[in-house]
């Protein structure tokens, strides 16, 4: 089971933008796919950040002559980084555009989570159109 936090943007509640679930935890397709995840989610200070993040430790890398081992250890490094880091950086980007955490949910995937949160909170249930 994965666990969600659950944001909510109370003015309308339709939930297809007012709710948003965030998965806790390590982001893999991050970890993998860095600047261009970031890009995805529309974080585009994190994406330029992370693009920059990886072309400079290229860079140093290729300049300073680093051996197999270093480079791959400071790559995965990086990388560890942006993946423990990003499920966060979208959950300010919600609280910047409003969202308020609502709560945390489990479930097999965000549907089945959001389905167990809905279950618990049935006056927002009500609320919704859905």
């Amino acid at each position: 089971m994965k666990t969600y936090s659950i944001h909510l943007r109370r003015h309308g509640l339709d939930a297809d933008r007012d709710i948003e679930l965030v998965k806790e935890g390590f982001s893999w397709p991050a970890f993998f796919l860095t600047f261009l995840w970031a890009l995805w989610h529309r974080l585009w200070l994190a994406a330029a950040a992370f693009f920059v993040a990886v072309v400079g430790l290229n860079l140093a890398v290729y300049k300073l002559s680093f051996d197999m081992i270093s480079q791959t250890t400071l790559s995965l490094g990086l990388s560890l980084a942006i993946g423990y880091m990003s499920n966060d950086l979208r959950c300010r980007k919600l609280a910047r555009l409003g969202f308020v955490l609502a709560g945390v949910a489990s479930g097999e995937d965000s549907d089945h989570a959001l389905h167990r949160y809905l279950e618990s909170e049935p006056e927002l249930a009500a609320d919704l159109k859905l």
